[in-house]
């Protein structure tokens, strides 16, 4: 039976596993599972804040290339982007683009985005978005 790891910990294949320190490196080959890891929240400072009370952390999964995992509460937040691709796994969410100007898109588990750096976007959460970065 292969190994799950939820973040550091050897597990069973239901996908829950330890819950460890991963050192800042994924291990090759083995399945991490994305909606097992607890992510640290953290409430989003009240000048960024749109609507709501919403939280927001994050966990890096390897460091060396810039894997995470982002998490936010229901509500809504102004932000500025860095460069990142990511992928949702679950939730859903608006993001409204400010600057540069265009259109909102909605985001489901599956969704693959990419933004680049100084974009400022208003997120509004309707179900806890939990999203897989690569920046």
């Amino acid at each position: 039976m292969n190994d799950v790891i939820s973040l550091g910990g050897r597990g069973d294949a239901d996908g829950v596993g330890g819950v460890g320190d991963l050192g800042g490196e994924l291990d090759p080959g083995v399945v991490y599972t994305a909606s097992a890891v607890p992510v640290p929240l953290t409430p989003v400072a009240a000048a960024q804040v749109v609507a709501g009370a919403p939280a927001t952390g994050s966990i890096d999964l390897d460091e060396d290339m810039g894997l995470g995992i982002w998490e936010m509460t229901p509500g809504a937040m102004r932000d500025v982007e860095i460069d990142e691709v990511f992928v949702v796994v679950a939730g859903s969410a608006t993001v409204e683009f400010v600057k540069p100007a265009q259109p909102s898109i909605e985001l489901r588990p599956g969704a693959i985005v990419r933004l680049e750096a100084g974009m400022q976007t208003v997120w509004t959460v309707r179900e806890t978005l939990r999203k897989v970065y690569l920046a």
